[in-house]
């Protein structure tokens, strides 16, 4: 009976784990990056590395910054398969942006069955350009 009994809470460990691995997983190597000090006006980039931690193919339909300054570039348009790795890079246009801290996000779009994991987020400190004596 002892046996028995330990084979079904086995099962249910099993069972349960499963359940929490179903469907694709978007995990980031890191969703937050800080660009640190950038003179108003310049262009920069920021690579985003991601793994498909899931056991089904993970889709990416859309990226949506939540500003008009932030340009997503070269994400995958193809399925990612379970344990493969992709890159999202996210441009931003310092142009016309008040001085001081700036933090920005983007929506990832995908089917990703961890949904929390779809946003992407950078921050900047906007400062003058500096003028030459």
């Amino acid at each position: 009976m002892r046996k028995l009994f330990l084979l079904a809470i086995a099962m249910v460990v099993v069972v349960c784990a499963q359940a929490q691995q179903t469907g694709p997983q978007l995990t980031w190597e890191n969703s937050n990056h800080n660009f640190g000090e950038v003179v108003i006006g310049d262009k920069v980039e920021h690579t985003y590395k991601f793994t498909n931690t899931g056991n089904e193919p993970l889709i990416i339909t859309n990226v949506k910054p939540s500003c008009g300054c932030t340009l997503p570039k070269n994400w995958p348009k193809d399925p990612i398969m379970p344990g493969d790795s992709g890159e999202l890079i996210i441009a931003f246009d310092s142009s016309g942006k008040p001085l001081g801290k700036l933090e920005r996000s983007t929506a990832i779009i995908s089917n990703a069955a961890n949904i929390s994991a779809n946003q992407i987020k950078f921050s900047a400190f906007i400062i003058e350009k500096k003028v030459a004596n």
